[in-house]
């Protein structure tokens, strides 16, 4: 194939396509990136703030109660620091198992407060909290004669 020239010697009348084909192509993709993104959307209704809460209403809650003579009260009922642990052993069989809720009193003694907790802790409950903290926020407010203590140190 022998390369041939054209004998009339005419120019080529043909228009340069390919800067036309750049600008076009140039174009093209500046319309591209400036389009928006079409997001499709599924409407959904969702529950608002005052959806109602779905699980316990009232869970199961037990109280003990050291007295200020050091008596144990569970639910309101005198038990024995044995009869504690019999009581705790039975209300873990629960399912959900109850909140257990300890509240000494202010003139409860630190031992008896200390062998309910150990008898409590025995027990292996899990979901336990005391009550009646807030009145011991401010120093000054526990029993009479701490203050004194403190002052005389």
């Amino acid at each position: 194939m022998a390369l041939s020239l054209n004998a009339d010697s005419q120019p080529m009348m043909e228009m340069n396509t390919t800067p036309l084909i750049d600008v076009m192509l140039v174009l093209l993709i500046m319309f591209i990136i400036t389009i928006p993104i079409a997001t499709h959307q599924v409407p959904i209704d969702l529950p608002g703030k005052s959806a109602p809460v779905i699980g316990p209403l009232s869970p199961v809650k037990n109280k003990v109660v050291l007295t200020s003579d050091d008596r144990i009260l569970w639910n309101g009922t005198e038990v024995t620091r044995e009869g504690l642990a019999a009581t705790i052993d039975q209300s873990l069989l629960l399912n959900p198992e109850p909140e257990l809720q300890f509240e000494p009193a202010e003139a409860a003694s630190y031992d008896a407060s200390a062998k309910v907790l150990r008898t409590i802790r025995q027990s292996g409950a899990t979901k336990f909290g005391f009550v009646g903290n807030e009145r011991f926020r401010e120093f000054e407010s526990g029993p009479k004669g701490v203050n004194a203590m403190v002052s005389a140190n």
